[in-house]
């Protein structure tokens, strides 16, 4: 297996007004997103990632129990399946983050590691679940009408071509699964999000560079773009990127352009920052326990 890996991360619009039916939205961006896919893979990409819940609109910004029709099983929907064939068909891992159901009527925020021969490695759900105002009207990160905070731990995929984990959008705020990532042998973590300007954008920039270097792997942030009706909840601004466990920028995208953002990882960066900064052989975890009794 090579040091080398290329990494292909897509950012993208919704391009279906809100008011319109869950199936074409559904139809809509995952004919768009296979477009994209291909792309990235004839550019060589061998691991990429989609954007959060990438086949449809950020509904979150509104509590409406229209959109549980999104939602499907995972591994058994539909989506899954299809991008399973696509993965085996184009020799690339896929991280494709879906709106979950599970059961009757039990929902999460989820992506499904699909490995290169097609074969689904299993799933990452959602940790971290906001519930933020955003605006005057109405208008927010209203995620705990949705979702289900996750319950399967910090899993770390053995993919073909890396050690891949996943840690979705708000979950980019909290280090500490971050680190359990890094712990559970990943070189790569991927965090599919939809971010708006005017809230956070300050730490776009910040936060996750801070987790590859203090965790000494890469991570690669993936964010949609524009606007969408008929909420306008805010410009979601793009920038997705590749970072190196020295904090140092690979590769970034456009704020506001349907693209195909391509970076390149190294392993031996990887062995070689953490061979320099131990971080891991000098932790305290003993003395650490408090954090899990402590409530503010």
């Amino acid at each position: 297996m090579t040091n080398k890996v290329k990494i292909g991360l897509i950012q993208a619009s919704n391009n279906v007004d809100g008011n319109e039916p869950v199936q074409l939205h559904k139809d809509k961006a995952i004919e768009k997103h296979i477009k994209l896919v291909r792309d990235a893979a004839a550019k060589g990409a061998q691991i990429i990632c989609l954007q959060e819940i990438f086949y449809g609109p950020y509904f979150c910004t509104e509590q409406n129990s229209k959109w549980y029709e999104a939602a499907e099983e995972v591994p058994n929907g539909p989506t899954t399946i299809q991008f399973q064939a696509l993965a085996k068909e184009l020799g690339t891992v896929i991280v494709l983050p879906i709106y979950e159901r599970d059961g009757i009527a039990t929902y999460y925020n989820t992506a499904a590691v699909i490995d290169a021969d097609g074969s689904y490695l299993g799933k990452y759900r959602k940790h971290h679940i906001p519930q933020v105002n955003v605006g005057n009207e109405g208008n927010g990160f209203w995620e705990k009408y949705y979702f289900k905070p996750g319950n399967l731990g910090y899993p770390v995929f053995d993919t073909q071509f890396a050690k891949v984990g996943v840690y979705i959008c708000y979950d980019r705020h909290f280090p500490e699964g971050a680190r359990l990532l890094g712990l559970n042998g990943a070189e790569i973590v991927f965090n599919p999000s939809a971010t708006v300007a005017g809230l956070s954008e300050y730490l776009w920039k910040l936060e996750q560079p801070a987790h590859a270097v203090a965790n000494g792997y890469y991570v690669g942030a993936i964010n949609r773009v524009g606007t969408e009706g008929p909420w306008n909840l805010g410009e979601f601004y793009g920038q997705s990127y590749l970072v190196d466990p020295r904090g140092s920028m690979v590769s970034i995208g456009s704020r506001d352009q349907d693209e195909v953002v391509i970076g390149e990882m190294d392993k031996a960066l990887i062995r070689e920052v953490r061979n320099t900064w131990q971080f891991f052989r000098d932790r305290r975890p003993e003395t650490y326990g408090a954090m899990s009794s402590i409530n503010e």
